[in-house]
């Protein structure tokens, strides 16, 4: 598995994960100043435990969507360059704020990723999109932000089946979100993210030639 720079394999109390240097940010197992990114807490860190190739090398400049309060967003921040976190809900917004003050590359803007229109004006070209957001549209939410991608960008996407239909299968719902995803982007890899997350797929993806 390839790792972005400045993402390792540290030992935390005799367990091994990956890790990223920074301020701790979740209650996560830290050593010195590496801190242990959850899988459990988090999606991209389970797609990277589960060896998803991600694109990632480190040092991009990423919009993150579904920032909530810091958890992923901080480790990307942590290796990455300009981070752009989008966040909806006040609550978590203000956590997120209090992430960002210890990390000059990134910056909270609490607006609704269904309407990019709202920070575009903010918003430079990025060579990544992560999404995690938890509402219903998680494709179209996806298609509306390709604008933002450069075409030799990456999307990558934790596709929760239950925000799109609590009563559906989870195998139904995910085709019918790639279904979705196809007008903008070409599915290069998904993974199912059990055990760290359950009824959630993982998506790694480029934007189609605009």
């Amino acid at each position: 598995m390839s790792l972005p720079d400045d993402v390792e394999r540290h030992e935390f109390d005799g367990t091994t994960s990956i890790a990223t240097r920074g301020h701790p940010e979740y209650g996560e197992r830290t050593d010195g100043e590496w801190r242990r990114w959850d899988p459990h807490r988090s999606k991209l860190g389970a797609m990277l435990e589960l060896g998803m190739d991600t694109g990632l090398s480190g040092g991009e400049t990423t919009l993150y969507l579904g920032a909530a309060a810091g958890t992923t967003v901080s480790h990307v921040a942590d290796f990455g360059g300009p981070t752009y976190a989008v966040e909806f809900a006040p609550r978590p917004a203000r956590d997120l704020i209090g992430v960002a003050e210890r990390r000059p590359n990134l910056f909270p803007l609490l607006k609704d990723a269904r309407k990019p229109e709202t920070y575009a004006h903010v918003v430079e070209p990025v060579d990544v999109l992560i999404q995690d957001v938890a509402t219903r549209g998680q494709g179209r939410v996806a298609a509306l932000n390709r604008q933002f991608l450069g075409n030799d960008g990456c999307l990558l996407a934790a596709i929760k089946a239950r925000s799109e239909d609590v009563t559906a299968d989870p195998e139904d719902v995910f085709a019918d979100v790639l279904a979705d995803l196809e007008s903008k982007y070409e599915v290069l890899e998904t993974e199912r993210l059990s055990p760290y997350h359950e009824d959630h797929l993982g998506v790694v993806a480029r934007p189609r030639p605009e």
